[in-house]
């Protein structure tokens, strides 16, 4: 089983920094594919970011030139620095770990951080 546990939220204001990690246990984490995703109220949870084990990544449009995610397979952990902060970025961030078994795909979930971006 996997857990994966998120810290580095908070309230900020518009134009700041933060940096979010994800600790996961277990042995998985060097080849799975780790990403972060947001859900604010009332919306839809939404990818902001993933970066596969080979390091290939990919973000959402929205944080694009802000956003930058990375892992250290040594430590089990992938950060999301955050700059340039905005209002809209506000949500609670949830960091995922996709297990692939050739077409069976397991998602695991933290419990989520809050990140409020005051204007």
């Amino acid at each position: 089983q996997v857990q994966l546990v998120e810290s580095g939220g908070g309230l900020v204001q518009a134009g700041d920094s933060l940096r979010l990690s994800c600790v996961a246990s277990g042995t998985i984490f060097s080849v799975s594919t780790m990403g972060w995703y947001r859900q604010a109220p009332g919306k839809q949870r939404e990818l902001v970011a993933t970066i596969t084990p080979g390091g290939t990544i990919n973000y959402a449009d929205s944080v694009k030139g802000r956003f930058t995610i990375s892992r250290d397979n040594a430590k089990n952990t992938v950060y999301l620095q955050m700059n340039s902060l905005k209002p809209e970025d506000t949500s609670v961030y949830y960091c995922n770990l996709d297990r692939w078994r050739v077409t069976l795909r397991t998602r695991y979930w933290g419990q989520g951080t809050q990140v409020t971006v005051s204007s």
